[in-house]
């Protein structure tokens, strides 16, 4: 039975009042049907119901075995989990944002649609989709095949129209009754404005205000904003304006939209100039922002930067503007309703190419500095960074390769983002970037820096990927533009990535040469970097399966005390995976499995699903070596189910392959063909979290006793070592 697994939904701000008879008929509505979506008009709350909703559901299934009543909690067994879609404009990312809201890791050439579907297969889960509107058809599209191929899949959608599809259940949200409006009104305008309550004296105009409002939570909430200035009878005469002013402007229009638009009109109205400008320029961000982003990309005429914190307190008061925080700190979201009304005025200001400029200025400057800090103590802070700014990223990437003229700005920023691609589970994102980007201007700048880089990052990714006729063609491409722009340090990068290639092709020669060819350039170039350690990590690799473990030692302590001076840990991690492999080999299981803990540790934390398999499968090879066979083989098991996110077994390689062939055969011979079936199939039904907490609970072993199994040598050598040593799959060659 595969483990549950809660998912990802995001804590309650605030709560949630009323709504008791619709999260009823939601949860019956659940139960029966396998694709539920709540639509309604912008600001009626249906992301807020579809959240409590799915929460409901969410604390039934994470509840302790036992602790339920018979039945419940049964289903999804992994997990509820929550797509935020608003920010995705392009179709194709529609797929990318699902997996990133899953926590999918795919390293492979497959198509991210197809990896969507297999992860899904064999799971119980929901699926909560909100903000589609913008993608109604591509988002059905999606839904359907997943649905179709994914038994155990539900889906709860909400949106302001339905998706259209056979068997789903459309279920239209109500603005709120009287009672519950006041309710509502009342508890957000006392959080506004403390000492706030609803009383014989007023109960009356709040009556009249939220039936104007038409019972909106979007448009009560706006108005309770307002309620820390003026009275109620105030917001209700001064709203009575502007009814009379905005009503006529759409004759076709519901009266629940006109509602809620004069909501947000006024509020605009009753805003200062410089809010007014603020919330216009605000309006160009995706997803979430923070101050510094805000500053930079708002300040200018009407506005200085140093006014922006200020002003943008002032949103915050009103309810146009919410504050989240998280790994990345404190940021700010707009909502979708807000931010569309703001964009209509930016474009009716003439101002909508310059801020869209600024911005996508700011996030070129961001995506340089990270890549810089990316090789400092900072690095996991710069990941959730990164993590954080994605969609304005995204956003900055489609403004860049909308047209012809900013090519070689979106080919800089999809190569400067390679740490996030290649070091935090990204890769088949960044190849589609780097693909997109390489296909414009390919003749104008052919020798440009920005497509130079780009080049060696696709080639990079790529290998990882298991792509060699890819890799080999942009490396190629690289070295060859970079040789003819007299650029060495393109050069040192093309020839890296070509040793690297070799290096999982099973060419030791060849990866020694080119790896210790890189190494010079770079040295001569005054290079060093996550990129130059891990080169130098990699040459240690193939000295290591070549015999010198003296040589390889020496290269990783080094790689070791520099990501120490420097506070790097992800090529760090590498280096202590071959210090852990030269460590096996000297017999030192505690020795290795200490390192393979930090390694483990440091991959999880980065999302790098490469490092963190080929860590668990050396790791396995030292359980098995320190007399806990049935261990090895669960861990084992994860790790070849684990590959098929990765990439080829192994990358196909002998070498590589070795650990994984002395584990299996000893952890075979301990427990028999049958119980070594049973643990492997134990440790493939693990997921990637619960996986990584049972190998770093299982630390140091006592040493094995006499006739217990230990490592199989070959000339002092892990098997591997030296030269291949059998096919990727696991089974003995013959």
């Amino acid at each position: 039975m595969r483990p549950r697994t809660c998912g990802n939904l995001p804590s309650e701000l605030t709560g949630l009042v009323g709504r008791g008879r619709e999260l009823a008929e939601l949860a019956r509505l659940l139960e029966r049907s396998r694709l539920v979506t709540v639509t309604g008009v912008g600001g009626v709350g249906k992301s807020r119901l579809a959240l409590r909703a799915a929460r409901a559901v969410q604390e039934r299934s994470c509840e302790p075995v036992g602790a339920a009543a018979p039945g419940a909690g049964a289903w999804p067994a992994d997990g509820v989990w929550l797509a935020e879609l608003s920010a995705v404009r392009d179709p194709e990312l529609l797929v990318h944002a699902l997996a990133e809201a899953l926590r999918l890791t795919d390293h492979t050439t497959r198509l991210p649609r197809t990896v969507l579907a297999e992860h899904l297969a064999d799971r119980e889960l929901l699926l909560v989709l909100d903000g589609f509107e913008q993608l109604v058809d591509p988002c059905a599209e999606l839904v359907r095949e997943l649905l179709r191929h994914a038994p155990g899949l539900r889906v709860l959608a909400a949106g302001r129209r339905p998706l259209a599809l056979d068997g789903e259940h459309a279920y239209p949200l109500a603005p709120l009754g009287a009672a519950d409006a006041a309710e509502l009104l009342a508890a957000r305008a006392a959080a506004a404005a403390p000492g706030f309550e609803l009383t014989a004296a007023n109960r009356g105009a709040v009556g009249e205000l939220c039936e104007r409002l038409e019972g909106i939570p979007l448009a009560l909430e706006l108005a309770a904003g307002r309620l820390r200035a003026l009275s109620v009878e105030q917001v209700l005469v001064r709203l009575e304006d502007r009814f009379r002013l905005l009503t006529g402007g759409s004759r076709g229009a519901l009266p629940r939209h006109q509602a809620l638009r004069t909501a947000i009109g006024w509020s605009h109205e009753l805003c200062t100039d410089g809010e007014r400008l603020l919330w216009a320029r605000l309006s160009v961000f995706a997803g979430q922002f923070d101050l510094e982003a805000a500053e930079y990309v708002c300040g200018g005429p009407g506005l200085a930067a140093e006014d922006v914190l200020d002003v943008l307190g002032e949103l915050l008061a009103q309810s146009l503007l919410v504050r989240e925080d998280g790994p990345a700190g404190a940021r700010y979201r707009m909502l979708d309703t807000v931010r569309a009304y703001g964009a209509g005025w930016l474009e009716a200001q003439g101002e909508a190419g310059r801020l869209r400029r600024r911005h996508r200025d700011w996030y070129m400057g961001l995506a340089t500095w990270c890549e810089l800090e990316w090789f400092s103590p900072r690095q996991q802070e710069v990941a959730a960074l990164v993590d954080a700014e994605l969609a304005n990223l995204r956003l900055a990437l489609e403004f860049c390769l909308d047209g012809p003229d900013e090519a070689h700005l979106g080919q800089y920023l999809a190569g400067t983002l390679w740490f996030y691609w290649a070091g935090c589970g990204r890769l088949s994102e960044g190849r589609h970037w780097l693909d997109r980007a390489l296909e414009l201007d390919a003749q104008e700048t052919a020798h440009d820096g920005s497509r130079l880089k780009a080049l060696w990052v696709l080639g990079y990714v790529a290998c990882l990927q298991g792509d060699a006729v890819a890799a080999l063609g942009a490396l190629h491409e690289c070295r060859e533009g970079a040789e003819l722009a007299g650029s060495p340090l393109a050069t040192a990068y093309a020839v890296h990535r070509l040793g690297c290639l070799a290096l999982v092709s099973d060419d030791m020669e060849r990866a020694g040469e080119l790896l210790g060819e890189a190494l010079e350039r770079y040295r001569e170039a005054g290079e060093l970097n996550s990129n130059v350690l891990m080169c130098q990590v990699e040459l240690a690799l193939a000295m290591a399966f070549q015999g010198d473990l003296e040589g390889a030692l020496e290269l990783c302590h080094e790689v070791r005390e520099i990501c120490e001076d420097h506070g790097e840990q992800w090529s760090r991690a590498y280096a202590l995976y071959v210090l852990a492999y030269a460590a096996l080999n000297g017999g030192d299981c505690a020795g290795a499995r200490r390192l393979l803990v930090e390694c483990v540790t440091i991959n999880h934390t980065f999302h790098d699903l490469l490092g963190l398999v080929l860590a668990l499968e050396l790791l396995a090879l030292v359980t098995v070596s320190e007399g806990d066979a049935g261990e090895a083989a669960v861990l084992q098991g994860a790790a070849e189910g684990m590959w098929g996110s990765v990439g080829l077994q192994l990358f196909g390689s002998g070498y590589f392959n070795g650990p994984r062939l002395a584990c299996r055969q000893q952890a075979g011979e301990a427990l028999g063909a049958a119980g070594y079936a049973v643990r492997a199939t134990e440790g493939r039904l693990l997921a990637p979290a619960e996986l990584v907490e049972r190998a770093l609970r299982f630390r140091a072993r006592k040493r094995p006793a006499a006739g217990a199994a230990r490592p199989a040598r070959r000339g002092g050598q892990v098997p591997g070592s030296r030269k291949p040593a059998g096919s990727p799959s696991g089974e003995p060659t013959g």
